[in-house]
């Protein structure tokens, strides 16, 4: 195809980037752990010779790359935020700059090379394609950088792609959207998971019977009621990615119900409070190495999230891919609710109360103390009261001790600093330090 073959590379070349040479190999690749035992050991020996950060901490090091990395701490957002010059391993002129959105507390920043911005947009690519996206196939993306300078300009002129705030959406502009969307064949939407479930309540209310192609999700949770209404009103199937702003590219489905994880990209532990490794299937905190990052190298990251990884006996027999299979993200590591008797309450459990009374139209909880919690939510149409008391007996089924539950009305919920929703605010700091 020319824009495969001819264009996008001609791009790559005026901006002094590698991004379809990264995707071709990437597209050879297929979970071999004897490559991304290779890549461990050289960012671990790069960062401890180059990284002042690293090379202060003097870690003695080990001929086997797992054993070598559990020797390196845990690098949490504060640390990233107050080393983050002594974390390069060169110059920042000619580095390009990237800051997460901030939602876990800590706005981090990241330097990457050219190369490693390459690699990031190719895994992203790879990712598209393995949700049926082909090139050429106009986009109807969401996010949240309206301001498309040249590189992402560029993209999205090669790309066909039409870009919509994500966090913003009025009735005027989704309209827009939509009539361009209903012009094209075969369109694919993409973007943030809330911004997709906002798009298609648009468009149920509007009337309009718009089918995607395929449709991919990226950013925040997808939760299973968001994946429900995507693909009930644009009749198409929704694929769940997992990646941060930092350059972390690590999973994404294809043919299962589960993500790949993408052990070429990033090394992957799951630890529980006090920083041990827990057992396949069970729930645990993501501490990510990147396996691309040279120029700030990012080993043992805490990034915030929980997360489950498949147990090995469980993995289907019949799959596309031999890469390690993650069963669920569950969300952040803020996104939980604590008991006095030690009870963990996900996000789930409470989209799963709350998708079945439509008449609470939003909400989110607050945990200020160990106690109990506060639940502010906005009345829509059809709510009396009588609607609270069936979400505390559904709430004190689960939790089945003491556990104080207040209800705030509210007019309106306002998202976060970011744009992204968060339905979980807890004041009760997670362990792991």
């Amino acid at each position: 195809m020319l824009l495969e073959h001819l264009v996008l590379p001609m791009g790559d070349t005026m901006i002094g980037g590698s991004m379809m040479s990264e995707l071709r190999k990437l597209r050879k690749m297929n979970g071999d752990q004897r490559i991304q035992h290779e890549r461990l050991m050289k960012v671990l020996c790069h960062a401890a010779k180059k990284s002042p950060y690293y090379r202060d901490l003097n870690i003695p090091e080990h001929e086997n790359p797992v054993t070598y990395l559990k020797r390196f701490p845990i690098l949490t957002k504060q640390i990233l935020r107050e080393e983050t010059s002594r974390m390069l391993t060169m110059p920042v002129h000619g580095l390009s700059r990237e800051c997460s959105s901030g939602t876990s507390g800590f706005q981090s920043i990241v330097y990457w090379t050219k190369m490693e911005q390459s690699q990031h947009r190719a895994t992203q690519l790879m990712w598209w394609e393995w949700a049926g996206f082909r090139m050429g196939d106009p986009i109807l993306q969401t996010g949240i950088t309206p301001n498309r300078k040249l590189i992402k300009g560029i993209k999205d002129k090669l790309l066909n792609t039409y870009y919509l705030q994500a966090f913003s959406h009025s009735e005027e502009h989704v309209r827009k959207a939509f009539d361009w969307v209903k012009s094209k064949k075969d369109p694919v939407l993409a973007g943030y998971a809330s911004s997709l479930y906002v798009l298609a309540q648009f468009a149920e209310k509007m009337g309009e019977r718009i089918q995607f192609k395929t449709a991919i999700s990226w950013g925040d949770k997808l939760f299973p009621h968001y994946r429900r209404q995507i693909e009930k009103v644009f009749n198409t199937k929704v694929h769940e990615t997992y990646g941060s702003a930092e350059g972390l590219m690590m999973g994404a489905q294809k043919d299962l119900d589960h993500m790949y994880l993408m052990n070429q990209n990033v090394y992957v532990e799951l630890v529980d409070d006090e920083g041990n490794e827990v057992p396949e299937g069970e729930m645990g905190h993501v501490i990510v190495t990147s396996l691309n990052a040279f120029a700030m190298p990012l080993i043992r990251y805490r990034i915030g999230d929980l997360a489950r990884m498949l147990p090995r006996e469980q993995y289907p027999a019949k799959r596309s891919h031999d890469y390690p299979i993650i069963e669920k993200v569950i969300g952040r590591d803020t996104d939980l609710v604590r008991t006095p008797g030690g009870k963990v309450l996900v996000v789930h459990s409470f989209t799963g109360i709350f998708e079945h009374i439509p008449e609470i139209s939003q909400f989110r909880i607050t945990q200020e103390k160990l106690s109990g919690i506060k639940i502010e939510f906005v009345p829509g149409d059809g709510y009396h009261e009588q609607l609270l008391d069936r979400v505390r007996e559904k709430l004190n089924e689960n939790i089945r001790e003491p556990f104080e539950i207040e209800f705030i009305e509210r007019n309106q919920i306002p998202p976060s600093a970011s744009g992204k929703p968060q339905l979980i605010i807890s004041k009760i700091s997670p362990a792991i330090s």
